[in-house]
């Protein structure tokens, strides 16, 4: 028994049953192998502007109160979020609750009501939420980068589309991306908790997931192609916004463990070489970490920086600076062993939640397969060398760096200066 099953229903929806027998509750998750990366510059955006318009009601729940209202009347949560490759819908409800919660994402995925005059709404909401990120250096910084590591190409714009293309979402381009995308056969409903695997493929199975229109062609592969170092954005402010990074690895590479624990060693958490460095003995930086971002086909390591403009030059390069000694030097043994550590406690308690492990295997099963459990994961962790480590941070040091500014400066040189340390 490794934990979970999984079943292909009829039509095509792959079904992942995780029973944790000790829990009181049941998560369920709804997830599409859709995001923007399946976009075209006319419509970015759509797929996250669906997520926003089918919790606007359904057949059995048609408004959003109704919803909302039936979820939280048993104390449960409903939510959903876009991302470049997927959309997910889920919901935690006490264990005997469970057939509401998977009645009321059904509804609002298969038979939304789509009501114009809704619509017409939620494109000046979806609007303020744009706006929103934009004034957020922060949240916009991001945005930035995006585009530096995937020019030109669906992948580096932003999820949520424009204000151009939002104005242009109406029921019709609605409907065409739902009867594309929302097929059975491009969706696995993940669900763990107090559960039984028979009661739960009987529920499932009873879900109208029908097919609607023509099946879309997977889109183009990620060109990690030449393209400016910098991205820089002149913005009179208190902080500086910086990310600093370059191309790594893909969710389907080996490597992603090695990836993991470069960026646990390199600037997440409080005893990372970036916040120590940084924050505690140079007082560079007020907020410092290293993060990661994988697809199916391409990935990278980014840092993050926020810190007073006079000090953002000398904070990236001794960003830069901490990475290139972790690709001149292995780690030592201590060092990797504490990393190790920490990434296998984070993800066993992570996992301790039934929302996060309905999440954990499903999102496997859509997008990366084969499921690993989390004993896999931990065994995978363990077999990574010091020497794997350093290798992998050296190259990415020679992919180059590029990086992202918001701040209030005039010339990008000595932002570029410190980027070309890594080379």
């Amino acid at each position: 028994m490794r934990g979970y099953r999984l079943a292909r229903l009829a039509g095509g929806v792959r079904l992942i049953t995780a029973p944790m027998p000790e829990r009181r509750s049941a998560s369920v998750a709804f997830m599409f192998g859709v995001g923007s990366r399946h976009e075209r510059p006319d419509n970015c955006g759509l797929s996250h502007f669906i997520e926003h318009i089918v919790f606007k009601g359904g057949r059995l729940f048609p408004t959003a109160r109704a919803i909302s209202e039936a979820i939280e009347s048993v104390g449960g949560a409903i939510n959903a979020a876009t991302d470049k490759e997927a959309t997910v819908f889920y919901a935690k409800v006490p264990a005997e609750h469970l057939p509401l919660a998977v009645s009321v994402l059904a509804d609002m995925l298969f038979e939304p009501a789509l009501d114009a005059d809704e619509v017409t709404k939620e494109r000046q909401v979806v609007i303020e939420e744009l706006r929103m990120y934009l004034d957020n250096p922060q949240e916009h910084v991001s945005t930035l980068f995006d585009e530096v590591m995937y020019p030109g190409q669906p992948l580096g714009w932003d999820v949520a589309g424009t204000e151009e293309t939002v104005r242009s979402f109406d029921t019709g381009a609605c409907r065409g991306h739902l009867g594309r995308h929302y097929r059975p056969e491009r969706l696995v409903v993940s669900v763990a908790g107090a559960i039984d695997h028979e009661a739960v493929t009987e529920l499932v199975a009873s879900v109208p997931a029908k097919p609607v229109g023509s099946e879309v062609p997977e889109p183009a592969g990620a060109d990690e192609g030449p393209a400016p170092s910098l991205r820089f954005l002149r913005k009179a402010s208190e902080q500086a916004n910086i990310i600093v990074g370059a191309h790594a690895c893909s969710y389907r590479d080996e490597r992603r463990f090695v990836l993991d624990l470069l960026n646990v060693i390199l600037g997440e958490g409080m005893s990372s070489r970036l916040f120590q460095e940084l924050r505690e003995v140079k007082a560079l930086a007020y907020d410092i970490h290293s993060f990661t971002s994988k697809l199916s086909d391409t990935g990278y390591l980014g840092i993050y920086i926020g810190c007073e403009p006079r000090r953002a030059v000398r904070a990236v390069d001794a960003a830069v600076g901490e990475l290139v000694r972790v690709a001149g030097t292995a780690v030592g043994e201590q060092e990797l062993r504490k990393a190790k550590e920490y990434a296998k406690g984070r993800l066993l308690l992570h996992l301790e939640g039934t929302g996060a492990l309905s999440q954990f295997l499903g999102q496997q099963e859509l997008l990366a397969g084969p499921i690993m459990i989390a004993d896999e994961v931990v065994a995978a962790l363990e077999a990574v060398t010091a020497e794997q480590v350093r290798q992998l941070a050296e190259e990415i040091c020679h992919r180059g760096l590029r990086g992202a500014v918001i701040g209030p400066f005039s010339k990008p040189e000595r932002f570029e200066q410190a980027l070309a340390r890594a080379s």
